[in-house]
């Protein structure tokens, strides 16, 4: 895997050590989650396709079978087909917490469990998930699967960052190894070429940051210079210039859930511009000729992470209450750029949100493992 080297102000260090051993632990008893164990009743793919439903796509009341459904912004239908999101997501996590268990205590019994659990989910021939989301965030009676859906795997950055920590057991064979770079090089293959992934990388607002971010990610696991530095210019050509002249989103502040979509871009930005900052290409300190800049963006919506209480616009229609959670982005601008005030509000938050929606947005679960 490449990784470029960082430099800090403030140094990285743990804020919840003991809790990510117990949560180790907790991991170790998990059944270990695969798509296959969810069959999707409404999917045209097979049992190891990837399927969800868009979420806010609603039965029409006026129809007699409800098809097709409506759109409802920003209102998530709690009917829709979610159960490989979850499988998904408990998968990421578990991975993750065992990881960080295993690289502050180095038992074994840690980075054999994620191992098996990569292997199953990613490899094994019975209960892999294909490298693909043909089918994900479908809408009954509209489409079969759609460009956007390609969110759903934003939680699968994490595991590149996970896997760079495991090598150094046995239980992290070089045929596991192999695999999961391979799983991730057709998967990164789908992402450029199908149409589903032509879609969501052109679209304005957060989905093509998410599709990068992704896209960053899994070329720099797979180890691919090209793909890095096709992300690393749509970032500084195409991404930043979604910002106003503030450092605001205006197509993110205009959804029925301002707050949420303003964090959720910047944090995602944030993740991008940290992982392809090198000593030759340091994005944090790159300016468009409009002036756009990663730093903008944060100095926009800081004041209002630190002090919600000050937010100018509506409120979110749903989950508003929810936020802030511990973004990545607090921590990895607060030490690179040397704000301790925004490491100490990230570390007075809770470790772990009990909002669904929230750990549903949190793209990385632990910054430190991308540190």
């Amino acid at each position: 895997m490449i990784f470029y080297p960082k430099t800090y102000k403030i140094r990285p260090a743990s804020d919840n050590r003991d809790w990510l051993i117990q949560k180790g632990r907790q991991a170790l008893s998990h059944p270990i989650p695969h798509i296959t164990d969810a069959p999707a009743p409404l999917s045209e793919g097979g049992p190891h396709d990837y399927y969800s439903n868009g979420d806010y796509w609603w039965p029409d009341p006026a129809s007699p079978n409800g098809l097709p459904y409506i759109r409802r912004d920003g209102e998530t239908n709690p009917d829709n087909f979610n159960r490989h999101r979850e499988l998904l997501r408990g998968m990421r996590e578990d991975v993750v917490f065992l990881t960080c268990a295993y690289d502050f205590t180095r038992d074994e019994v840690f980075a054999a469990r994620a191992a098996k659990i990569l292997k199953e989910f990613f490899l094994d021939q019975e209960t892999r998930m294909n490298p693909s989301l043909t089918f994900a965030q479908a809408i009954p009676g509209i489409c079969s699967g759609r460009g956007i859906g390609i969110i759903d795997t934003l939680h699968l950055a994490d595991i590149p960052f996970a896997v760079r920590k495991l090598p150094v057991s046995p239980h992290m064979t070089a045929a596991i190894l192999e695999g999961l770079r391979d799983w991730f090089r057709q998967y990164l293959h789908w992402m450029f070429t199908s149409q589903n992934g032509l879609d969501e990388m052109n679209t304005e607002n957060n989905h093509s940051v998410c599709f990068f971010m992704q896209a960053a990610a899994f070329s720099l696991f797979t180890e691919q210079e090209d793909s890095i530095r096709f992300c690393r210019e749509q970032f500084q050509n195409v991404l930043l210039k979604q910002m106003a002249p503030d450092g605001s989103f205006p197509r993110e502040l205009a959804r029925t859930k301002p707050y949420n979509y303003s964090l959720f871009i910047t944090d995602n930005l944030v993740s991008l511009c940290h992982m392809l900052s090198s000593p030759e290409n340091d994005l944090w300190e790159y300016e468009t000729k409009e002036g756009c800049s990663i730093k903008k963006a944060i100095d926009f919506i800081i004041p209002y992470v630190l002090d919600k209480s000050a937010w100018p616009y509506p409120p979110d229609v749903m989950h508003f209450d929810a936020f802030p959670i511990r973004y990545s982005f607090l921590l990895f601008a607060g030490c690179r750029l040397g704000k301790r005030e925004w490491i100490s509000f990230f570390q007075s938050l809770p470790f772990e949100s009990s909002d669904e929606e929230a750990r549903r947005n949190l793209a990385v679960c632990q910054p430190l493992l991308w540190m």
